[in-house]
């Protein structure tokens, strides 16, 4: 068994709820994922999780979106875990290379975008560059409101799969 894994088990449910949480900033899910411990190995993991998410309460994936900086900012808009802080500086940090024409697009896509729907933009940045993540972001305004609630939570499931994985390989930013 994965020896973080096999560590995680043995926390009590509020201690390993906290430490899940930086994969996925809902405390509901969190809460859920400890509960339903111990898992016999890390697909058992893996499939509980998009589980878990798939039932949350919009509310659940909403304060989970809010866990997030926006594209090319440091920090979220809720308190994070230093953790979290750590990944999602690593999985935006192409955009450290952006032009200024572009990051200033991004804003104004931002400013838009939370207009239109009331929330950051969430998209799974890893290996995305700036000039594509801009591009997903301007394609997504055009979504209704239900699509990109949707088209988001599908995004924060992919980081929430990617976050796991760095969590059960102990790795604080990668």
């Amino acid at each position: 068994m994965n020896p973080v894994l096999a560590r995680w088990h043995t926390l009590p449910p509020s201690g390993a709820a906290v430490e899940i949480l930086s994969c996925c900033g809902s405390r509901a899910w969190a809460a859920q994922m400890a509960a339903k411990r111990p898992y016999a190995d890390e697909q058992s993991l893996f499939a509980t999780a998009g589980d878990c998410w798939l039932h949350l309460a919009e509310t659940d994936w909403l304060e989970a979106f809010r866990s997030h900086p926006r594209i090319g900012e440091k920090h979220a808009q809720d308190k994070t875990t230093a953790t979290s802080a750590a990944w999602s500086r690593s999985e935006q940090r192409q955009m450290n290379d952006a032009d200024a024409a572009i990051l200033l697009r991004m804003q104004e896509g931002h400013r838009r975008y939370e207009e239109r729907f009331g929330r950051i933009f969430i998209v799974c940045a890893t290996g995305k560059q700036p000039a594509e993540l801009l591009r997903i972001l301007e394609d997504r305004l055009t979504n209704t409101p239900g699509e990109e609630l949707q088209e988001s939570a599908l995004q924060q499931q992919q980081i929430m799969q990617l976050r796991l994985r760095k969590w059960l390989a102990g790795t604080e930013a990668a």
